[in-house]
């Protein structure tokens, strides 16, 4: 459906053609019109399917400019998606010169003062600064007509319920109340019969938020395996832009530090890094200069970074719409991504409830070897040393380069120099990972605890593991002429594959290996 259809006013439609929207996403479609009537909405969407755009529109719609008074406040769990919601409003108010500020934690509360004498018409904000404002008198939302709790449930994990609950009661009764959460546990429910009225709920089904596009993994080892694992799989796929999610800030600590000493452009993003080291790793992220960001699933709510080709689940999220919104960093604008997830035995229920929430089986990989990552390492390190040749004066060391070719083969000197570019020994660099407590077994719906099988009674027989013990997995699976390669995403005959043809059927899920062939 075209935003013309929505009943939204041409000066709103100019600032979202100039913002690059073309068709409504499907919570924009169903939000937007109930938003503009004056319903109370629960939406049930995660990050990346468009809802602030969602409530964002049909506040801007029915902004008063001659009132001075802040009209519409949007309640956000970090400060990045604060400062990212404030952006896109700002942007799709410019036409209609709507004055939106932000206010969030860890920044100098005096400027935020200062900026708020504007008189702004939106106010976007994390729960305890806007209580600190609120609490202060620098912030008055006696006049609020709308109020947005965006991502509730992350807010409600993060502690936020009674910050939440003082802001709800500093607004007048008498509002409209927009809710948005990608889970619906009971106190989201509480939230709703206690503050909204009659709400219209809203929910994007799963399925309308996997992509095809995402080619999902799964490697399943020991949880002492897992880091070695990871990195010769970043050594073969050689990602572009990637995400690795850990569960924890010790967690991300420990995987970008390691990940920075095996000679990765690597660093980490969570909740107790200060704003101005958060705002610089972005920036290095989204520049390119650094291109493997570790984080959480708190500090990466709100993330949208174009380019991400892979991400990878260090740790399986312990709820299975984590997992959603984790792959929804990739697969982007018709951009095909990539995820692999890292599961110890303990832990195959929570991939099978993935599963079943996104009905889409993912595929085994049989992790790669060593040899196999130093090979893939010489060949992503080739491009770098064509830069070097074709960006390096050999006039002003030519005398010394007189010497080495004397000395050396073209050979030999080819060789070191791909070595020193791919900087093998790094891989050997020791890295300590921290076992971090396992995740409770999960309950099936009779409330028994299920096994660590992947459907049926596979207790003997590897504990669920396809195809059995690890080392019976010599060779290579073939399906008729063809043959798929890890990283390689074309058969052998030449022709695409087709990744959409078998994701919703029951058969077997086929186990893909390493396979890396040296040019003959």
């Amino acid at each position: 459906m075209k935003f013309s259809e929505l009943g939204l006013s041409q000066n709103i439609l100019d600032s979202i053609t100039t913002h690059g929207y073309v068709e409504a996403t499907p919570i924009q479609e169903k939000t937007i019109p109930l938003t503009l009537s004056g319903k109370d909405v629960i939406g049930q969407a995660q990050t990346g399917t468009g809802k602030t755009a969602a409530f964002g529109l049909p506040i801007l719609e029915n902004i008063d400019l001659d009132n001075k008074n802040i009209q519409a406040v949007i309640v956000s769990p970090t400060r990045e998606l604060a400062i990212q919601t404030a952006d896109e409003l700002k942007k799709l108010g410019q036409d209609k010169r709507v004055d939106v500020q932000v206010v969030f934690g860890g920044a100098d509360i005096r400027r935020q003062i200062q900026n708020l004498k504007s008189h702004p018409q939106i106010l976007v904000g994390t729960p305890g600064r806007l209580l600190d404002h609120i609490n202060r008198k620098t912030v008055k939302i006696d006049h609020v007509k709308t109020l947005v709790l965006d991502e509730a449930d992350e807010m409600l994990n993060m502690g936020f319920l009674d910050d939440i609950e003082s802001i709800i009661k500093n607004t007048p009764a008498e509002r409209q109340t927009l809710l948005f959460s990608a889970t619906m546990p009971p106190a989201i429910k509480r939230i709703g019969v206690k503050f909204m009225t009659n709400p219209e709920h809203i929910q994007i089904e799963a399925k309308e938020l996997t992509t095809d596009l995402v080619d999902q993994y799964f490697v399943r080892m020991r949880e002492n395996e897992k880091f070695d694992t990871m990195t010769r799989i970043l050594d073969v796929q050689a990602p572009k832009l990637a995400i690795v999610f850990g569960r924890t800030k010790r967690r991300v600590e420990e995987l970008s530090r390691g990940l920075e000493a095996r000679g990765y452009r690597a660093a980490g993003l969570h909740g107790d890094l200060t704003q101005q080291m958060r705002s610089r790793v972005l920036a290095q992220f989204k520049s390119h200069e650094i291109n493997i960001l570790v984080a959480t699933d708190v500090a990466a709510r709100g993330l949208d970074v174009k380019d991400v080709s892979h991400v990878y689940n260090f740790d399986i999220p312990q709820d299975p719409e984590s997992y959603v919104h984790r792959i929804g960093r990739t697969g982007r604008a018709g951009a095909a991504g990539v995820s692999v997830t890292f599961v110890a035995p303990n832990e195959m229920d929570y991939l099978r409830a993935v599963e079943d929430l996104t009905k889409k089986r993912m595929t085994a990989l049989q992790p790669a070897s060593l040899q196999d990552a130093r090979i893939g390492k010489i060949k992503n390190a080739t491009s770098e040393v064509h830069k070097i040749v074709k960006t390096t004066d050999i006039s002003e060391i030519q005398s010394e380069v007189d010497k080495l070719i004397n000395q050396y083969s073209s050979e030999q000197l080819a060789g070191a120099l791909l070595a020193s570019v791919a900087d093998l020994e790094k891989q050997n660099t020791p890295v300590e990972i921290t076992r971090e407590r396992p995740l409770p077994r999960r309950r099936n719906g009779n409330g028994s605890r299920n096994g660590g099988g992947r459907g049926g009674d596979r207790r003997s027989n590897g504990g669920g593991y396809r195809g059995g013990n690890r080392g019976n997995h010599s060779g290579r699976e073939r399906r008729g002429n063809s043959e798929r390669r890890f990283g390689d995403y074309k058969r052998r005959d030449g022709r695409s594959t087709d990744r959409r043809s078998s994701s919703n059927t029951g058969a077997s899920r086929q186990k893909r290996e390493f396979t890396v062939r040296e040019k003959d």
